[in-house]
């Protein structure tokens, strides 16, 4: 028996309210484990002090001003109070909605140096677009690739 369990039966115990196979095991366990026998001394200690300790009497009328007290609290809140928001989470609420708008009021940062390179170079290839699906005809166009090979001169420029 692990001494976890024993701590959740050793007031039971210790008061007389175990029940016989509890109350085996129990003393089982305190045989063999020394901490949990020392724990249960020192509440055997603890409950002599408090048994000579005098006991508080209480005033003939304290249970009728209890029972005043508590019909003097205010009734519990309704079944819709939970939709009105906390000051806190009203406040949190307003400086998110402040930042937010504050942030979509910030102008964006111009385009970065790479950004306006590469914007010229797609520009440039826009321009240069006729040339480009010449080209691409070309490469692809098949009957060119069953032309024999010329002659390479070389007296002619290129």
């Amino acid at each position: 028996m692990n001494c976890e369990r024993i701590e959740k039966q050793l007031i039971a115990y210790m008061d007389g309210r175990a029940s016989s196979t509890e109350r085996r095991e129990v003393e089982a366990h305190l045989a063999d484990c020394g901490a949990c026998r020392t724990r249960a001394e020192e509440f055997r200690l603890l409950w002599g002090v408090l048994d000579e300790a005098p006991q508080a009497e209480t005033s003939p009328a304290f249970d009728a001003r209890l029972r005043a007290r508590i019909a003097a609290e205010p009734p519990r809140q309704s079944l819709w109070a939970w939709l009105v928001p906390s000051p806190r989470l009203a406040l949190a609420v307003s400086l998110l909605l402040v930042l937010s708008v504050w942030i979509s009021s910030v102008p964006a940062p111009g385009p970065a140096v790479a950004e306006v390179a590469q914007s010229e170079a797609e520009f440039k290839m826009i321009k240069d677009l006729p040339v480009l699906e010449d080209y691409d005809v070309l490469a692809n166009f098949e009957a060119l690739s069953e032309l024999p090979p010329q002659p390479v001169d070389a007296n002619r420029p290129m």
